[in-house]
């Protein structure tokens, strides 16, 4: 059985762990209030992740914190992502949270370095504890971002296999950027998206100025990140951030549904395809044209693409094998 969601519930406040950054997210009843601070547990148990019926589940499992990243869940969740790639046995992935958020967005206490601001970048507040920070230097706010969140979201974006959203509750953030990265985002209703940024006098990390305007244009982009006013699923999925919103309890079978359909379709075809759309924003209608000749070239290499051109002759179903 995949890792799967802790009843999505009512979209919650900020993480625990956003310091004087919490005012930009609701803050939660006393239901949802944080327990006693725990020892630390290996990334592992903080990231869930399975193989099912060909789909790799990743779950981020820090629900006390909404599922707020520190760099060592970061580098898990990034490798996950690009072993997936190179795997037979992964057809396709779903990124999903327990608990009441999906992600909160970075843990700046978690730094590489065991103190000071967290390495994947300044994008959601956040208070250190312990020693003070070691001096900054020209260029570690670049280095930050480029080493921590902008891998993230890369290797969502690079990941050759189709990846799947299913936000069960509050994304924020970077945790916003994760879900939008994503090839296809599945909301519950109660999931809601906040761009944090702005509220803390800060500039969008994770590829958040590139991703936004792909999605809803320029200036719908602008009014997420200059108000950064959370956006309910509904109107998530009415702006074009979304694909389907879905009661809470019909979240996990939602998300199943569309990955393992995607696991028994073409799987290199699929890649491909990604790549093509990915890129189609970047550059002009001769080179976009280019990429779709060279992609078919590839493609009609495989086995699965004879499989799909026998079977159309044949008058039958095809069975794809993801090679």
């Amino acid at each position: 059985m995949a890792p799967t969601p802790n009843s999505p519930g009512t979209a919650p406040g900020s993480s625990p762990e956003s310091g004087p950054s919490s005012a930009s997210v609701p803050t939660p009843g006393p239901a949802a209030s944080a327990p006693a601070p725990q020892p630390a547990r290996p990334a592992d148990s903080l990231i869930l992740h399975t193989t099912d019926n060909a789909v790799l589940w990743i779950t981020l499992n820090r629900p006390a914190a909404l599922n707020a990243l520190t760099w060592d869940q970061r580098e898990r969740v990034t490798a996950l992502l690009s072993d997936a790639s190179a795997d037979p046995a992964v057809r396709a992935v779903v990124v999903t949270g327990t608990g009441k958020g999906f992600c909160a967005g970075a843990d700046l206490r978690g730094g590489p370095d065991g103190g000071g601001p967290d390495r994947g970048g300044p994008g959601n507040g956040g208070s250190g504890g312990g020693a003070a920070p070691p001096e900054r230097v020209a260029g570690d706010v670049a280095r930050m971002i480029r080493r921590g969140a902008q891998r993230l979201v890369t290797a969502v974006l690079d990941c050759e296999k189709p990846v799947l959203a299913a936000v069960n509750g509050t994304a924020a953030g970077l945790g916003a950027h994760l879900a939008l990265a994503c090839d296809l985002v599945v909301a519950a209703e109660s999931a809601t998206f906040i761009e944090v940024f702005a509220r803390r006098g800060l500039v969008p990390d994770g590829g958040g100025a590139y991703l936004l305007p792909r999605l809803v244009g320029p200036q719908r982009a602008k009014e997420l990140l200059f108000f950064g006013d959370a956006v309910t699923a509904a109107d998530a999925e009415r702006m074009g951030l979304v694909n389907r919103v879905v009661p809470d309890a019909g979240l996990e079978k939602a998300a199943r549904d569309w990955a393992e359909r995607l696991a028994t379709g073409p799987t290199r075809a699929f890649a491909l395809t990604k790549q093509l759309v990915n890129a189609s924003l970047d550059g002009d209608r001769g080179a976009a044209l280019a990429a779709e000749a060279a992609a078919q070239e590839i493609n009609m290499t495989t086995a699965d693409a004879r499989e799909g051109v026998a079977s159309f002759v044949e008058r039958r179903r095809p069975m794809y094998r993801g090679r």
